[in-house]
């Protein structure tokens, strides 16, 4: 079972890949002249083009591989696990953009320095850019070449290597050509490529004979189990895994790229490359709306559909004998959906995945490079380095990152894997990014703390609890050693005690440790404008020495909450109105839709007094 390709197929990849390539090469003379136009397109980037490039970026060619894998597990419910994050980049969009464009900096990870003094500042710096850009990072894009494995190991039956040579090789000419400027330019064009591909498969996989149509689907009793928008409340475990965790104490307490509280990686990235304030603001709430509101329901209901055609992992493993058994798991039912589509579909689906794929990579590529030249080779091996040496070394890393992903994609398995991993990495230190531009006890120790004692117990709970549980507590149960009931830990209970850990943790040392000299913290008030009661003592201090920290008037954090509250409501209406749709529930969609329209409405005085 293989995809079959004809020749207007091949015409559409041939034409996406050479406008991707051209657009690289074009932007390549201008990536060249200095770092801040190869890293942020000289701070002149438009709200509009940097939110395509945010949403871009977020559709990975594993995104909807992971999204499957949680419907065919969870159900629809199942994706609170990232749509709670909703709440993260409304946040963001209102309280923290603005503060992120007026800090100035190249990089999220220059930011430590800004923030904190001394060596330990330094030190923290250095860390940060190493555990970030190499590991993280690294892991993020192996993700992304996993998924690429899997799609054309389902659809082509390519062997693993050839996938990563091919795809490497596109994605790695075109990110050290052209830089950050054709990354955004050329991620606008993937986004619109991509949306056309994936509501495209939407409509032909549901009227395909086997799945037999949008009615059809929803009355399967395979399919009615995982409909319901929220968890069944009887079930006092699905409850708690699904909503009670993601909504209460995931989207705030974790850090996830692209989710970061108070935002980081690249929607920082992203907001530093901005224009204005304004523009940086607008950029991500044209990024949280697309992301939550436009984009799930495609993949949603051929994931639904996927539950007809293969409604186990063992009739995946039936109609594709030849994928390998550590990466055969429920995200394998995307790529699997593809396999029958006509001539012209298939050849737009191909370039979407390739899009997606290409974008996710680009951008991950650049802001790694970014971190290792400006935060790593310039602050610490050549300060005195030049633009020109600068530009080279950006390069250089692209290449090496590209590298080192493609070898750690061999030992990952399937993408949910890969995203309860990098939220078990950073569980507990969300609450730490939030505070820290409002509270100026929060230090450089504060900072460190959270991250290895998060790093230390994701290692923990991922590779030595259960051999350890089970050497000392195990139990035998039809005579194989299983771990007690009190032991046997689920992801969400793992993730909530790594919270609790991590937070009473960096919290402990916050008050253990020297704050930050005064003097950096009174520019860094003064560079931020952050203010609020949290900085009364640097403001007390500054005013009784007759200084001007140049705050505004009126503390914005209390209209930014407003307008945060107002934006998830309107947000989830719209979520949930297009299912609503979907389903054929009119009535409550079209209160949802008023709803998602006297929301909008309302944020359009709120927004003036805040941008």
């Amino acid at each position: 079972m293989t995809m079959t390709l004809h020749v207007c197929d091949y015409l559409i990849i041939v034409l996406f890949l050479v406008t991707t390539l051209g657009i690289g090469w074009l932007s390549m003379r201008s990536a060249g002249k200095d770092s801040s136009e190869f890293f942020l397109s000289g701070r002149t980037m438009p709200w509009w083009l940097l939110g395509f490039s945010m949403v871009a970026t977020t559709f990975s060619a594993g995104t909807p591989n992971l999204v499957t894998d949680i419907v065919r597990k969870h159900g629809i419910a199942g994706n609170w696990v990232w749509w709670a994050f909703l709440l993260t980049g409304m946040l963001t969009v209102f309280i923290y953009a603005k503060l992120w464009r007026r800090i100035g900096v190249m990089t999220d990870i220059e930011f430590y320095e800004v923030r904190y003094s001394g060596k330990v500042g330094a030190f923290l710096r250095g860390f940060r850019t190493l555990y970030l850009g190499l590991l993280v990072n690294t892991v993020i894009m192996a993700s992304a070449t996993l998924a690429m494995i899997k799609i054309l190991g389902v659809l082509f039956g390519v062997a693993p290597i050839y996938t990563i040579v091919g795809s490497s090789i596109v994605t790695v000419i075109f990110a050290a050509c052209g830089g950050f400027t054709a990354v955004l330019w050329t991620d606008m064009i993937l986004f619109i490529v991509a949306m056309i591909g994936t509501v495209g498969v939407a409509i032909y996989v549901l009227q395909e004979p086997d799945i037999g149509g949008l009615a059809n689907v929803l009355s399967n009793p395979a399919v009615q189990t995982k409909l319901a928008f929220f968890p069944d409340f009887h079930d006092t475990k699905a409850v708690m895994t699904l909503l009670f965790v993601p909504f209460v104490i995931q989207w705030w307490s974790t850090w996830y790229p692209g989710s970061e509280p108070g935002g980081g990686s690249y929607t920082a990235q992203r907001m530093l490359a901005a224009k204005s304030e304004s523009h940086a603001i607008g950029a991500t709430l044209f990024f949280n709306i697309c992301h939550y509101a436009v984009r799930p329901w495609p993949w949603l209901l051929v994931a639904l559909a996927s539950l007809i055609r293969y409604p186990t992992t063992h009739d995946l493993a039936t109609a594709f004998p030849s994928i390998p058994a550590d990466k055969l798991a429920d995200d394998l039912a995307y790529p699997a959906m593809l396999l029958n589509l006509p001539a012209g579909l298939s050849g737009m689906v191909l370039a979407s995945l390739f899009a997606a794929y290409i974008s996710t990579m680009s951008t991950h590529l650049n802001l790694g490079s970014s971190y290792m030249v400006n935060d790593w080779y310039h602050r610490f091996v050549n300060r005195n380095a030049t633009e020109k040496q600068l530009v080279f070394q950006g390069r250089l890393w692209t290449v090496i990152l590209m590298v080192l992903a493609n070898v750690l994609c061999f030992y990952l398995t399937n993408a949910l894997q890969v995203f309860q991993i990098l939220m078990l990495i950073g569980a507990g230190t969300g609450l730490l990014f939030l505070v820290r531009w409002f509270w100026w006890r929060v230090n450089a120790p504060s900072e460190i703390a959270a991250m290895c004692f998060s790093f230390v117990i994701a290692v923990y709970f991922k590779f030595i609890h259960v051999p350890l549980g089970l050497y000392y507590f195990g139990v035998i149960e039809n005579g194989k050693k299983v771990l007690p009931d009190w032991l046997d830990l689920s992801d969400a209970m793992q993730l909530s005690l790594s919270v609790i850990i991590v937070t009473v943790g960096w919290i402990a040392v916050t008050f253990m440790t020297k704050p930050t000299d005064e003097k950096t913290l009174r520019d860094f008030l003064r560079r931020s404008g952050a203010g609020g009661p949290g900085w009364k003592k640097i403001i007390d201090s500054a005013q009784r020495d007759g200084q001007d920290l140049g705050l505004e008037k009126e503390w914005s954090v209390p209209m930014g909450l407003l307008c945060t509250v107002i934006s998830c409501i309107a947000v989830y209406a719209a979520l949930f109105a297009t299912g609503l749709y979907i389903y054929g529930n009119y009535v409550p969609a079209i209160i949802l839709t008023i709803v998602f329209a006297v929301g909008i409405l309302a944020l359009i005085p709120l927004w003036k007094r805040i941008a």
